[in-house]
């Protein structure tokens, strides 16, 4: 399923599709250049800048986890590696996100998702009163997550007040900065788990998800505010959470927090546009590495890759 490219060695034959995973310290060839562009992603353990290169400490053990995870749930890998490189990320946020979606619902009506919700088994959803707390200070609109007794997991309710939120920033031209952060110790876990699997209609499902997209309503918000729509993280910063905030003109990162894009365990892909606002921010090579890798990294290293824009305590 994973093909691997020596960037030191002989040109290789050209692999087939699907995931190719680039190896090696020298980047100054012909034969790296194109292999740094055409693969998934680089590994290497020399330090490099290029967004194209992930540098991990051992080039063997990360392509033998990174093997194992895709193994696990190949469906969702290979259509992963497929979205990323169909995505424009210099196109209209709206493309990429209906591409997303679609190959989200594919994903929420595989074998892959479907053993995960058999594994998981029922779960109930703890209500929450007010799920996003939303405040104005001057011509300041705050919008916290609330639901601190599950990090904030994105629940249909959360994600309903979301948009109700960005609906009053989007009419109401006097507010000129809105600030996205979460309440506890985490300012968004993902998706809430025990909502998963609740819409069998994935038709339908993939309708609400574009019709009515906090991922979209925040990418409106940046292209008029800019920096001055902007997310303060901290905390669990994972999955849906890390992919709204990455459609924010600026974000900053507490520095304990811990970033990271965990949809292939359960057999599905980003669904909250983070194929989109990922990638504008990191490139879709350090985005496919995070997805199939499953591994979460520090503040400091976001702020080098440029996922965040800053990183301090609030």
């Amino acid at each position: 399923m994973i093909s691997v490219v020596d960037l030191d060695g002989n040109p290789d034959a050209e692999p087939g599709a699907g995931i190719i995973i680039a190896t090696g310290s020298r980047f100054d060839t012909a034969h790296a250049d194109h292999w740094l562009q055409r693969a998934t992603f680089t590994l290497s353990e020399a330090e490099a800048t290029d967004r194209r290169i992930i540098t991990v400490g051992s080039v063997t053990e990360a392509l033998a986890d990174i093997a194992d995870h895709c193994r696990r749930r190949p469906h969702a890998a290979a259509i992963c590696d497929d979205v990323l490189r169909a995505v424009d990320p210099n196109a209209p946020a709206r493309a990429g996100v209906i591409t997303e979606s679609l190959a989200y619902s594919v994903l929420q009506a595989g074998p892959e998702f479907a053993g995960w919700l058999a594994e998981r088994g029922p779960a109930t959803v703890p209500d929450t009163t007010e799920p996003v707390l939303i405040d104005r200070d001057g011509d300041t609109l705050l919008l916290r997550f609330n639901r601190p007794q599950r990090h904030n997991a994105f629940s249909n309710a959360m994600r309903a007040a979301l948009l109700d939120g960005l609906a009053v920033a989007a009419a109401d031209t006097s507010i000129d900065e809105v600030v996205l952060s979460g309440a506890g110790r985490s300012f968004c876990s993902g998706g809430d788990l025990a909502e998963f699997g609740g819409f069998t209609d994935v038709a339908s499902a993939h309708l609400a998800r574009t019709r009515h997209s906090p991922a979209l309503a925040l990418d409106a918000l940046t292209a008029r505010l800019g920096a001055r729509c902007r997310a303060d993280v901290h905390g669990q910063v994972l999955g849906s959470g890390l992919e709204m905030a990455a459609f924010c003109g600026r974000v900053r990162a507490h520095p304990e927090a811990v970033l990271g894009l965990p949809e292939l365990n359960l057999g599905l892909i980003p669904g909250a546009g983070g194929t989109v606002s990922i990638t504008r921010r990191i490139g879709r090579w350090r985005t496919g590495y995070l997805i199939l890798s499953g591994r979460t990294i520090d503040a400091s290293t976001a702020l080098r890759w440029g996922l965040v824009d800053e990183v301090g305590a609030p």
